[in-house]
């Protein structure tokens, strides 16, 4: 790479092309890459506007990737050699530029033809990046019309389990909601200072009572940020501690517990917490959030699946490692990260976890189970499992008035089932799954002396 110069706009280019060569080479997750580039790489001496031009850049290139390469393919008579570097990478970077950000095309253009003439494998290709970047300004819009891009931009499998899940039509509202950038939603700490807070912040407050605000800017710049008011937590992650219904005064095991926004919400509530995680740099991150916001947990360092302490809880929320699809509105790189075996190691883990916090639990005790994945295995059908080899334990249905009345997100069974769909209007929601189960009390056999 050569010295870097100080042209306006073009730090940006180079680094979202970098960005997507962390992520979909490097298979590194998109949140990692930025912050990797930020401090070391092509953003380090950028200007903050680049370093967010560039996020939104390669975050719409991951959202429409399939799209932008189908695009790309049409213009090229050969398929890029390796020798290319990242031309590849600056083509869809550009390409989201053109058609999905609708930057001007003298700009997009110029300054992606500069970042591939800076780069020493390139350069050589400088000529082609302007030669198809230049046909997509003219006739992008029109291949557009012909192409099924939701279908494009959603990898085999996950198309087939969502279209087997909840049919075609909400497989495609599914899609449809991972294409905007999310709006931010946060906690607040004190349920009685909500409104408060929301006309501080002017923000909106949804029917769960999250508050939820458009273009926020940077977090820490926000009121109330400093003095620990509120936390950033999806409307959907939001439900499935409240599940556990009133905790105040009560022992709560949090397990899978980092970075801690369930624990933050147990513990506004009331709760004496006690949050396990195996990982110590991650508990540590959960104890920092919660010393901004003037809460306490008890924090364990440990393994969920094999936990012992000697003792059971009357209340276990168990927030599971997942692939975590729901969230690709927030994280574009999982739909290309994540693979089938992925989630087939997960629902493994998953089952193991499930099985030992039902241990944990005493009996009459209530267990909340949740992930923030759209695949069945890591949901529903676990649950299923779950209780078909478990006959000590009952799911307790949850009702609409939980979630604020969103019916929708309630399933027939009983559980909490969020797409990125619901909430439509409201700007989305991420995708989770909670089941409430609970322990039957042992039955006592009554014997005549």
């Amino acid at each position: 790479m050569k010295a870097r110069t100080d042209e306006p706009g073009l730090a940006a280019r180079e680094g979202a092309a970098a960005l997507l060569t962390a992520v979909l080479k490097e298979k590194q997750a998109f949140d990692e890459a930025f912050a990797r580039e930020a401090a070391a790489g092509r953003l380090a001496r950028a200007e903050p506007r680049d370093r967010a031009f560039a996020r939104a850049i390669a975050a719409t290139a991951l959202r429409r990737l399939g799209t932008i390469d189908t695009l790309i393919a049409r213009c090229l008579d050969k398929e890029l050699p390796n020798r290319a570097g990242p031309t590849r990478n600056i083509l869809r970077a550009g390409t989201a530029e053109l058609l999905f950000l609708r930057v001007a095309a003298h700009a997009a253009v110029g300054m992606n033809v500069e970042a591939a003439s800076r780069d020493d494998a390139g350069r050589h290709f400088k000529a082609l990046v302007n030669a198809v970047l230049r046909r997509l300004s003219r006739e992008g819009d029109a291949m557009l019309d012909s192409l099924d891009t939701e279908r494009l931009d959603t990898p085999d499998w996950l198309w087939e389990s969502w279209v087997a899940a909840y049919g075609e039509e909400t497989a495609r509202a599914i899609i449809r909601a991972h294409y905007a950038d999310p709006p931010l939603d946060i906690s607040v700490k004190k349920a009685d200072e909500r409104d408060a807070w929301a006309e501080r912040l002017g923000a909106q407050v949804l029917p769960t009572g999250t508050l939820r605000l458009d273009d926020a800017g940077r977090i820490e710049e926000l009121q109330g940020f400093d003095e620990g008011a509120w936390w950033v937590q999806d409307v959907a992650a939001a439900l499935p501690a409240r599940l556990l219904g009133d905790v105040a005064g009560r022992e709560v095991l949090d397990l899978c517990a980092a970075p801690g926004g369930k624990t933050a919400e147990l513990a506004a509530m009331g709760a004496r917490v006690t949050a396990l995680d195996r990982s110590k740099p991650r508990l540590e991150r959960l104890t920092q959030n919660l010393s901004r916001l003037h809460l306490t947990a008890e924090t364990v360092v440990a393994d969920a699946a094999t936990y012992a302490p000697g003792r059971q809880w009357d209340a276990v929320l168990l927030d599971a490692p997942c692939t975590a699809t729901g969230t690709a509105r927030r994280h574009p790189d999982v739909l290309r990260l994540k693979s089938p075996a992925d989630r087939d190691k997960l629902a493994a883990l998953q089952a193991r976890l499930l099985e030992h916090a039902a241990t944990l639990l005493a009996p009459g005790g209530t267990l909340v189970y949740c992930t923030c994945s759209l695949e069945p295995e890591e949901g529903v059908r676990q649950i299923g499992a779950f209780l078909a080899a478990h006959e000590d334990f009952e799911r307790v249905p949850v009702s609409p008035q939980e979630t604020g009345g969103i019916t929708e997100i309630v399933t027939g069974e009983g559980d909490l089932r969020s797409l990125p769909c619901h909430l439509a209007i409201e700007g989305g929601m991420d995708g989770f799954y909670a089941a409430r189960l609970k322990r039957r009390q042992p039955r006592h056999s009554l014997v005549d002396g």
